[in-house]
């Protein structure tokens, strides 16, 4: 199952006009709440440079970037954690994802109909926030019953985890999402099997107007000071500019936009550069006459590992693998004089692969 980001937020925000210039599906767009009903997935690539300056010296038959998969979630209404609205079916579908887009409207437009008829994307921030932490707190509930039951009979790791737990409560119950809870990786173990809503890696997209885009305006600067303590991403992003990008036929037709524009590079691309970081994956790279092509890893995999992405066969039967830096390569130009400058490295089993690393893995089933 490849790793997910979820696009939340209230109805009406940009969600589904930032969903249709992120993927090749078309999700409706429409000037009502709830128009997107089904949450839609759309798989859209990774943006990097690095294939094409590759691709210049190999002259492959193809090139293959990586992908993320973004999925549009229905919109969000208040009392969603009790049911209202589509609330169950929404709170489900971001579970099931591993991270969050959050998109907070930071435009004025009197013609696109607010659900609270004003716009204050702090006020939405909180609607959103209250209704993930209410069920959560639904969640911690629970694991705190079962710790509860096995702490009486002397479990001690259970009185641990209680502490921890319960600990965990008081701040959800405080107006703090679980992400920015302060626990060690083994205190944290005790509540990981509850797939908590506010414990996903979040990125906030201000949705502004093309005046706002470089510098920001006063609703921005009031989600910065909101956030200020989450440790999140922040992007400023029009998505109503980049719906009329995406429209445009050449690339060479988009960065004129884009110059005139004084942006060097299109939202669109960072959001999905930051989505891919904020799932934790990382790229390395084949390079040959066939293809040159990203292959998506999670940080932190070793060379086995890496390998097993291409075909499992590749990980059960690892000898070594053969890794040429990527500036390295641009540098020489081609394998044959990296290796001679010295610059292909030999790693076994516990080397952790970079993101970058050209790799070719020697293996033998």
């Amino acid at each position: 199952m490849p790793l997910q980001c979820g696009i939340v937020g209230l109805p009406n925000v940009g969600k589904s006009t930032l969903f249709n210039c992120l993927s090749n599906s078309r999700a409706q767009a429409a000037n009502f709440p709830f128009c997107t009903i089904e949450p839609n997935v759309g798989v859209t690539t990774v943006p990097d440079e690095r294939l094409n300056k590759l691709a210049e010296l190999v002259n492959p038959e193809r090139i293959i970037p990586a992908t993320v998969e973004i999925v549009d979630i229905a919109g969000l209404v208040k009392g969603a954690s009790k049911g209202e609205g589509l609330g169950n079916k929404f709170l489900g579908n971001i579970r099931e994802t591993n991270a969050v887009i959050h998109v907070l409207r930071c435009f004025d437009n009197p013609n696109v109909v607010h659900v609270h008829d004003t716009v204050d994307p702090v006020r939405d921030k909180e609607v959103i926030d209250y209704e993930l932490i209410m069920k959560d707190l639904e969640s911690i509930e629970r694991i705190i019953n079962k710790l509860e039951k096995a702490a009486k009979v002397g479990d001690k790791d259970a009185k641990k985890g209680l502490e921890v737990v319960s600990g965990l409560k008081i701040h959800l119950e405080s107006g703090k999402a679980a992400r920015a809870y302060d626990v060690t990786p083994e205190e944290k173990a005790f509540y990981t099997d509850a797939y908590l809503l506010t414990d996903k890696p979040v990125l906030y997209v201000c949705n502004v107007d093309e005046a706002s885009v470089i510098n920001g305006n006063k609703y921005v600067e009031k989600v910065k000071e909101a956030i200020k303590d989450e440790k999140a991403e922040i992007l400023l992003i029009a998505a109503a500019m980049e719906a009329d990008i995406a429209e445009l036929e050449s690339y060479e037709e988009r960065q004129l936009f884009l110059n005139e524009m004084g942006l060097e590079e299109a939202g669109v691309n960072k959001l999905i550069k930051s989505a891919y970081k904020l799932l934790n994956l990382k790229t390395y790279l084949t390079a040959g006459q066939k293809e040159v092509r990203a292959w998506t890893i999670t940080d932190g995999m070793t060379a086995p590992q890496a390998a097993g992405v291409i075909h499992s066969d590749f990980e059960k039967g690892f000898i070594r693998a053969e890794v040429i830096k990527y500036d390295d390569y641009i540098k020489y130009r081609s394998e044959a004089a990296c290796k001679e400058a010295g610059k292909m490295n030999v790693e076994g089993k516990e080397y952790i692969v970079h993101d970058g690393d050209i790799m070719h893995f020697r293996f033998n089933v």
